[in-house]
Order: structure tokens, then C-alpha cells, then sequence
């Protein structure tokens, strides 16, 4: 929690106390004021640090938020159905959007309409559906062949229980890791696509565009990459970090809950066996 509260503070009350902006010097400099040195263009880097956290950090997480809002019940359907048709009709699309190229779908869609922050997390977010939901799809299925599913199907029990209640539950731990390598991911579409004027613009106070811009200096003035870069590997790894972290303190209660659903399945089952005695 700690190593992800320190881009989220930056990111969120950085603006704050950013203050206005001082007097440029020579690109690429250190000292004179400057606790970071300056930038490309003679900014100083601890002011575009403290204001560029907000856009990358805020347009990364509601881009991965969203695409899981929309991978979730379409993978979990897609391998909970017994309808091969509605497995197609969900699956298929997703797999052509999936041949053409991310970045090359959003420079396209930006060609069209300028998109903004808000434009680039949706246009972020769908091209991440299709590979999120073939990994929902993936680990679903394999959890929904497990007898005790079979098992809450004989007992009644409703969709929205086998779906969430239990193969919800039994893949959280590879969601858990493909969230942290996804929101890097995310985190590169929307570097790449500042870079190229999609979204943001290409001198905007932002930690994806500062690392990018500002590489060239890296050897004579690196704290204008480094610490952007530092800040962006803090938020990924203390994600990762957190889901491990809060997923082994449920394991005891996954055991209980695990052992209650084996001897449901051993007395359907046993019932089962009664039944089809003569």
C-alpha cells in the first residue's frame, strides 16, 4: 500500500502544489534551483513531475477498469454457456478486433475525432477487451469443468452463483497477475500514443511523455526520466504487490469454503448414485 500511495498522492494532490510556472533555463541542466534539473525545453522537472501524475495515472487505471467491466461477463458467459452459438457470436468479434493492431486502431480513431483524456482511456480500454476476455474465457472454462460446478447445477443453484460465488472466485489469483502486466501495458498505449499526439499533447505536463521526450537527455540530466519512470514502476509493482498481499490473507477462508463445496459435491453425487440404483 505504501508503494502504490506514492504515485497515487503525487498523481491526485500533486497539482496542488505545483505552484505556477518559473522562469525556463537551459535544457538539460542541474541545479540553480531546480531540485530535479530541468527538462527538454528548460522546465523544471519537479514542478512536471508534481503535475503530470494525474493524466497517465487516472487515464491508465479507468482504461483497465474498463476493460475488465466489459471482459468479465463477456468471458464468464462465453464459458459458462451451453449454447455454441451465443459462445460465437460473443467470442468471434472480439477475435478481429484482436487482428488489428492496438496502436494503429487508436492513431486511426484519432485521425477521426480528437479524443482527450476520456477518449483515449475508451479507445485504451477497447482495444484491451478482446485479449482480457479470451483470458477471462480461458480460465473460466477450465474452472467451470471442475465437478464441483456440475455439482451446483444438480443443487439448483442460479448462474450468478457458479458464475461469480465460485469460477469468479477460483480464477481471482490470474486476474490478480494479469492486472499488474495489463496496467503495463496500458500504461505503454498511452505513453506511445501521447508521443504521437493522440490524446495528449506531445509537451504535456505528463510522466509517460516525460520519459519519452526527454530520453535523449539521459545521460546528461537522467532525474527528468528517472523519476517518472520510478513513479510508473512503483504503481505497477505496488499493484501486483497489493493483489498478492490481499489475496493470501483469503486463503485460509478459500480453504473452508473449498472444503464445504468438495463434500457438497460428494453427497450430490452420492445422491446421484442412489437415484439411478433400480
Amino acid at each position: 500500500m505504501t508503494i502504490v500511495a506514492l504515485p497515487l498522492v503525487l498523481a491526485l494532490l500533486g497539482p496542488l502544489f505545483a505552484g505556477g510556472p518559473g522562469p525556463r533555463a537551459a535544457s538539460f541542466t542541474l541545479g540553480a534551483g531546480h531540485w530535479l534539473g530541468t527538462d527538454f525545453v528548460g522546465r523544471d522537472v519537479w514542478r512536471q513531475v508534481l503535475r503530470g501524475g494525474r493524466p497517465v495515472v487516472l487515464t491508465a487505471l479507468a482504461a483497465t477498469a474498463l476493460s475488465y467491466l466489459v471482459a468479465l461477463p463477456v468471458g464468464l458467459l462465453a464459458a459458462l454457456t451451453r449454447r455454441r452459438l451465443l459462445e460465437e457470436l460473443l467470442m468471434r468479434p472480439l477475435d478481429v478486433l484482436l487482428a488489428v493492431p492496438s496502436l494503429l486502431l487508436i492513431l486511426l480513431a484519432a485521425t477521426v475525432f480528437s479524443p482527450g483524456p476520456v477518449g483515449l482511456a475508451l479507445l485504451v480500454a477497447l482495444v484491451n477487451v478482446p485479449d482480457a476476455a479470451r483470458l477471462v474465457r480461458a480460465a473460466a472454462a477450465e474452472a467451470a469443468a471442475r465437478p464441483a460446478v456440475e455439482a451446483l447445477r444438480m443443487q439448483g443453484e442460479t448462474w450468478w452463483r457458479m458464475a461469480v460465488g465460485y469460477v469468479g472466485r477460483s480464477m481471482l489469483r490470474t486476474l490478480a497477475a494479469d492486472t499488474g502486466t495489463r496496467l503495463t501495458g496500458v500504461l505503454y498505449l498511452v505513453a506511445t500514443a501521447a508521443f504521437l499526439g493522440a490524446g495528449v499533447a506531445p509537451d504535456a505536463a505528463d510522466w509517460a511523455v516525460m520519459i519519452d521526450r526527454n530520453r535523449i537527455g539521459l545521460f546528461v540530466q537522467p532525474w527528468a526520466v528517472v523519476v517518472p519512470a520510478l513513479l510508473i514502476i512503483a504503481l505497477t509493482t505496488g499493484t501486483n504487490l497489493l493483489f498478492d498481499a490481499a489475496l493470501a490473507d483469503a486463503r485460509p477462508c478459500d480453504r473452508g469454503r473449498g472444503t464445504k463445496l468438495r463434500n457438497a459435491t460428494r453427497t450430490t453425487r452420492s445422491r446421484a448414485g442412489s437415484e439411478a440404483r433400480p
